[in-house]
């Protein structure tokens, strides 16, 4: 039986280097293609979220007209209220000066779309001013952030974001 000289035939360094080479330039241009479908996900795709910031409304009202307020903050596109019982903090005699005899409040925490805020600020004015024992207070306080897509969807009134099981 004869015996063939089989060489093997391994890569020389010039042959290395040009792997290496295209190699490189491959990942390069998956990682170009990568950020370009994120860019163009974020500036008009189906699961980008808006840019729109949110921030906590605050409003102070009398006990009876609470139900009243928090319907109507409601209907500016707010998914989540907060309301807490208090008590005004004026003593009697103060009270009697002012003309208010229900020192029973309620503080009403609501998360707020940015940009529905002026119309919102503007239309609680209008409503402590006209209706009967209306009186309150409102301000808002920026969140500067929150955690995780699902809950910014949910409390932005962003339903694209919000996935429904079934």
């Amino acid at each position: 039986m004869a015996t063939k000289n089989v060489s093997s035939k391994l890569p020389t360094k010039s042959v290395e280097k040009s792997v290496i080479k295209a190699a490189t330039k491959n990942v390069a241009k998956k990682a170009a293609e990568i950020r370009n479908k994120v860019k163009a996900k974020q500036q008009g795709g189906k699961n980008t979220l808006s840019s729109n910031r949110l921030k906590l409304l605050v409003t102070i009202v009398g006990r009876r007209k609470a139900e009243y307020y928090i319907d109507f903050i409601q209907s500016f596109d707010v998914n989540m209220q907060c309301v807490v019982m208090a008590r005004g903090t004026a003593n009697e005699s103060t009270l009697e000066l002012l003309g208010l005899s229900d020192s029973e409040k309620v503080v009403i925490l609501s998360v707020v779309q940015e940009n529905r805020i002026p119309d919102l600020l503007s239309a609680l004015g209008d409503k402590f001013n006209s209706i009967k024992d209306g009186k309150g207070v409102a301000w808002t306080v920026p969140l500067t952030s929150v955690i995780g897509t699902l809950i910014y969807g949910f409390l932005s009134n962003n339903r694209e974001t919000v996935k429904e099981t079934k």
